[in-house]
């Protein structure tokens, strides 16, 4: 009667365990009812049954501990499970947005990058037309520079002759005004002037005879100063290649 009456071990801390794992929760279950069965096995005595009885309250006792610390276990493994499942839905809305947020960008950067091409193509288009534009003004300075050099070189061999026969020019004139013709004849500069005559298109051809026919004369021959004529033709020819001469360094200054 003692064993009947005895309340049930488990009944009142199995009702208000946490949720734990079907399958723990289930093996469990059936030792702890394995346990309460062996309670309740008839003994002979009172006295024996009390001392009998202690080994299988150890058991239970052990039994509820074990379940306890199985339904925490349990408790927390189903509350890593529920923050790992709230990580993965919170990082697949991260994820999501993320790839909503780079499909905007790219939309935008198109036009952005069309627009970037077309400028580059403008860029290139324009920089061709400028390389172009700068080889053309590289060969005209050339052309230019070359025009200037030969320019320059006419210029210099103009004013090297015209000094040279304007100094044989003034020669010959002091010496046919000194009545020294026939000395002048014999000089250098009789033949410098000889030779402007013979190749000048300036002079005309009466002058230029007259003037040769002077210059070929030979030493000792008379000339007669009193007509001026000769003298009178070399100033002419001096005061044009003079004001030539004047002209010309004008234009090139």
């Amino acid at each position: 009667r003692e064993l009947r009456s005895r309340p049930p071990l488990l009944s009142s801390s199995t009702k208000h365990l946490p949720a734990v794992s079907p399958v723990v929760a289930m093996a469990v279950s059936r030792i702890v009812k394995v346990a309460m069965l062996a309670t309740m096995v008839p003994l002979s005595g009172a006295t024996s049954t009390l001392s009998a009885a202690n080994p299988i309250h150890k058991v239970v006792t052990m039994l509820q501990a074990m379940q306890t610390k199985v339904t925490e276990e349990g408790a927390k493994a189903e509350e890593l499970f529920a923050k790992y499942m709230c990580y993965c839905k919170g990082s697949s809305g991260d994820l999501a947005a993320s790839i909503q947020a780079a499909e905007e960008k790219i939309a935008e950067l198109g036009p952005a990058i069309q627009g970037a091409e077309e400028k580059k193509l403008k860029t290139e288009e324009e920089l061709k037309s400028d390389q172009e534009e700068r080889e053309a003004a590289k060969t005209a300075m050339g052309e230019s520079t070359a025009l200037r050099a030969t320019e320059q070189g006419v210029y210099e061999k103009f004013m090297a002759e015209s000094g040279t026969n304007l100094a044989a020019l003034n020669k010959a004139i002091t010496a046919v005004e000194k009545g020294m013709a026939g000395g002048f004849l014999q000089t250098r500069s009789a033949s410098v002037l000889k030779a402007f005559l013979s190749s000048s298109k300036d002079v005309m051809d009466t002058d230029r005879q007259e003037l040769l026919a002077f210059l070929s004369a030979k030493e000792g021959d008379e000339y007669a100063p009193q007509s001026g004529e000769i003298t009178g033709i070399l100033k002419t020819i001096k005061d044009e290649m003079f004001a030539e001469e004047q002209e010309t360094m004008a234009t090139e200054a």
